[in-house]
């Protein structure tokens, strides 16, 4: 079958270990099912992987991609789950065998990829492919991180830093969906201007000071951002944490988080119940997933290279 892999890793030229072409096609285990992929979609672990961050050398190459939505065997259209964990824990994401999708197995992006029985969700005729391929990673990471870890409810105020990502960009649609009254900062003009239409009650420039404080912050960026988020709080309030992308040791600040009486709180992925909550939540309040554009698997390098630029709203999808 057709995949793209990760061949090799060069955190400096990432791009320089991806690799298009024939690949084996997989053969499901007991309790494995093969799907066959409609429509997969990028992330930043992706790129992680190419710079050789969380994946064993032993392991390459290795098909990438965590996110996809596709058709079993039986016909069944259906949204994977990229949680890889003992199946009997409450919460798989704490499972000390937890991976997920292109870490320890080949990933979503190929012709068809193989998963435990258990990771298919079903996928609701009213969303497409594409919008259902990009729920596993971002919006469920960003779903878990409003109302599982943050425990958000109506009319709750929340800051979610740096408009743009894929993350970021779910945590302003969910949050709305919620009833949350939602700000949104950015060093980007053109992107608060975004994070306005997709529905943020207040946006101000990264680093600026809040008009209100909020009773949580969805926190992706990291140092660049960190400082920001604790002064941003309300006490008692919280700072939910599923990733660094500008460096992942800030100043702690633990003055000020023992005196307000923070909680600082870290996030990965979801539940596979919280995927079905996820999707049932869409399907009720017509929520959808912004796609900033749709490229062939055959022409992933491009859709790699606009991610590594970082000049993109909403997610990239791959089509085989």
């Amino acid at each position: 079958m057709f995949a793209v892999t990760a061949a090799a890793a060069d955190r400096h030229d990432p791009l320089a270990g991806l690799r298009l072409g024939e690949h084996p096609t997989p053969d499901p285990p007991p309790g494995w099912e093969l799907v066959t992929v409609r429509a997969a979609a990028l992330n930043h672990h992706d790129l992680w992987t190419l710079r050789g961050v969380g994946i064993d050398p032993a392991r390459l190459p290795i098909v990438l991609g965590c996110d996809a939505a596709g058709v079993t065997s039986t016909g069944r259209e259906v949204v994977v789950h990229a949680v890889i964990a003992d199946p009997d824990g409450i919460d798989e994401t704490l499972s000390g065998a937890f991976s997920i999708l292109s870490e320890r197995h080949d990933g979503t992006f190929a012709e068809q990829v193989a998963v435990p029985a258990r990771n298919l969700v079903d996928k609701p005729a009213v969303l497409s492919f594409e919008e259902a391929a990009c729920l596993p990673v971002a919006w469920l990471t960003a779903y878990r991180m409003l109302f599982t870890r943050a425990r958000l409810t109506p009319g709750k105020r929340v800051l979610v830093q740096g408009a743009g990502g894929g993350v970021a960009t779910a945590a302003i649609l969910l949050a709305r969906a919620g009833g949350l009254h939602v700000t949104v900062t950015s060093r980007d003009a053109d992107k608060l201007e975004r994070a306005r239409q997709l529905g943020a009650h207040v946006t101000v420039a990264a680093g600026e000071r809040l008009p209100q404080r909020v009773d949580a912050v969805m926190e992706t960026v990291g140092e660049a951002t960190w400082s920001h988020s604790l002064r941003a709080l309300e006490p008692g309030g919280v700072v939910v944490v599923s990733g660094a992308t500008s460096g992942p040791n800030p100043p702690a600040d633990l003055a000020r988080v023992f005196f307000r009486q923070l909680e600082v709180v870290g996030s990965t992925m979801g539940t596979k119940q919280e995927l079905v909550d996820l999707v049932r939540l869409l399907e009720a309040t017509g929520v959808r997933p912004p796609i900033d554009e749709v490229f062939a698997l055959s022409d992933a390098p491009r859709a790699f290279n606009r991610m590594l630029q970082g000049e993109l709203f909403g997610k990239l999808v791959l089509r085989p």
